[in-house]
């Protein structure tokens, strides 16, 4: 598992291994001038025992302070590359992860995960992995630059102090050992309380009105206190452990400086050392406690970026169940519209009973075909086959004769303008959202598309007319409004076929059966299939689709059903007794 988020952490840097390699080669270059600083200190320090002029002196103080400014602004300059690597990367999995995401099918998003964790970890995930290739690697360098460059010379001017002097770091190491693991799985924790926090306020802001229309702010609020205290317990144990580990890695480095003091002076005194090669021992035992010290925030780096890593590679690592096949063909042009469904079944995963059942039937191009039936009936799991948002089988729908499970994608989808139950919207103008499937339409295409939908004269009412911003998910306009938007922007893009699933049920019969009219008119008919539960308008299609439990009971028009025992009939008694009563 640690080699695997080890390649994974190369193949993030891969692409920027010239960047890095500057940023760690500077490292080597300061470390290299740090160690020959504090030998330019012991010859000056020897040299003043015997006589050393006030020239000598300033020599030795300009090298030295040339020496630390050259220092200072190639530390500057790798930090800035690996710092910069580390933005690099973080820039990357951003756009690796929302590009993932968009070819995911939508059950996904409404099965395996949340908006608030999938938030989270594009963000605070993938910011603990910038820290790990930017931080984690500019520290772990310097430790290793410092140490290598450093021992040798401590070696060369006493073996047995630097010996002595380094010893206690096998206690460090020890102690970093031991508490990793627990560091490892405390910052999963915090992570995990993070996503849950996060997914509390995305859903919370999605449903404010339900909450405040059940005066349900005070159960949110001690549903979030609870989940916050959660966030905060996980994260002070987290820092308890590091308040704990840290220290002692400190003093342990300090711990080699008081054995140079006890020990220095006999060695000077019997001649083994000089006074300014044990002031330079000191210098270079001093320039391995901040390496050393920092040693214990790259392991947390480590540690969050191990975690960070694993929740991020869980998202890449989800195959799309819905994708091009391999001898994928493009859609003939033009699109005709011809639709045939054979035997087409499906199951949602985890359930036992299959939400459609053999079901098969055919629709000609141009045709206006209305699917009607009770709740949960599976009108709107077949319109969503149509445009393969479900993992279907093959050799069960075919457009003009190709199976689409053949078809690309984009072909496929380009040929469908769909306008789900959910009247989703963008916050951003009314122009916008109409011209959505395509951006490039002028302003007359788009005031066509809404006089279609009915929409447009009430456009025309708002203060900036098709400039007005509709705010998030449309809630400044009302439900009819929201639906006609959608219905707009899928008219917008001349689709042969159109399939509205439900898409009028905020719309009143009479717009509903003018707009299904609008749409019958023109030489280029397209194909339209009309899901709904207004029995008026779904009577003006050309058939008429009954399904029940999952299959189609009853085909034919409106005049025909009427005449047989049979759903459609009820249905249609009991839509009658409705317009009655009201």
């Amino acid at each position: 598992m640690a080699n695997s988020r080890l390649q994974k952490l190369g193949e993030y840097l891969r692409p920027h291994w010239k960047q890095a390699l500057l940023g760690i080669t500077a490292l080597f270059v300061v470390n290299a001038l740090g160690v020959y600083i504090p030998l330019l200190i012991k010859d000056a320090i020897d040299e003043l025992r015997t006589a050393l002029s006030f020239a000598q002196i300033w020599r030795y103080i300009i090298l030295i302070l040339v020496l630390s400014s050259v220092m200072l602004l190639i530390r500057m300059a790798s930090r800035i590359q690996l710092f910069g690597v580390g933005r690099q990367v973080e820039f990357d999995l951003k756009q690796k992860i929302f590009q993932h995401l968009l070819t995911l099918e939508p059950a996904y998003f409404s099965t395996s995960s949340t908006p608030g964790d999938l938030i989270n970890r594009a963000t605070s995930d993938v910011d603990n992995i910038r820290r790990l290739v930017g931080f984690a690697v500019l520290s772990l360098a310097n430790t290793i630059f410092a140490y290598g460059w450093t021992l040798p010379f401590m070696m060369s001017l006493s073996l047995r102090l630097t010996l002595f002097a380094i010893a206690v770091y096998p206690f460090m190491l020890i102690g970093v050992q031991l508490f990793s693991q627990r560091l490892r799985n405390e910052q999963q924790v915090v992570q995990e309380e993070l996503s849950n926090v996060s997914e509390l306020i995305q859903e919370d802001m999605s449903g404010i009105s339900l909450i405040k229309i059940y005066a349900q702010e005070e159960n949110e609020r001690r549903a979030f206190r609870r989940l916050n205290e959660q966030l905060l317990s996980a994260n002070l144990d987290l820092a308890k452990t590091r308040n704990t580990l840290f220290p002692i890695i400190e003093a342990l480095a300090f711990v080699s400086l008081l054995v140079l003091l006890w020990l220095g002076p006999t060695e000077i005194a019997q001649g083994e050392i000089s006074v300014g090669g044990f002031v330079a021992l000191i210098l270079y035992s001093e320039r391995l406690v901040f390496p050393t010290a920092i040693l214990g925030f790259t392991i947390t780096a480590y540690q969050r970026g191990e975690v960070s890593i694993d929740r991020v590679e869980a998202i890449l690592k989800v195959k799309p169940k819905i994708k091009d096949a391999v001898d994928a063909i493009e859609l003939p042009k033009p699109v005709e519209g011809h639709i045939r469904a054979k035997n087409l079944s499906y199951t949602f995963p985890g359930a036992e009973i299959p939400a459609l059942k053999d079901v098969s039937f055919t629709i000609h191009p141009g045709e206006t075909v209305a699917i009607v039936g009770a709740i949960s009936s599976g009108k709107s799991t077949l319109a969503n086959a149509l445009p393969r948002l479900l993992d279907i089988a093959t050799g069960t729908v075919f457009l003009d004769g190709e199976d689409i499970t053949k078809i690309r994608l984009q072909d496929l989808r380009g040929a469908i303008a769909y306008v789900p139950q959910d009247s989703f919207l963008f916050s951003t103008s009314l122009m916008n959202n109409i011209r959505y499937g395509s951006p490039l339409s002028d302003r007359s295409e788009v005031e066509y598309a809404a006089k279609q939908a009915q929409i447009h004269p009430e456009i025309l009412n708002f203060p900036h007319q098709y400039d007005t911003i509709v705010g998030e998910r449309g809630i400044t306009l009302s439900g009819g409004q929201r639906q006609r938007t959608a219905l707009a922007r899928a008219l917008l893009m001349d689709a042969p076929i159109l399939i509205l699933d439900d898409a009028l049920s905020s719309v009143d019969n009479q717009t509903a059966t003018q707009i299904l009219n609008n749409l019958s008119e023109g030489k280029q008919r397209r194909t339209v299939i009309f899901i709904s539960h207004q029995l008026s308008a779904a009577a003006t299609a050309d058939r008429i689709l009954v399904m029940d439990a999952g299959t189609i009971v009853q085909i034919g028009t409106h005049a025909e059903l009427l005449t047989k025992q049979g759903l459609y009939r009820s249905l249609w008694s009991q839509h009658q007794l409705e317009e009655v009563l009201r």
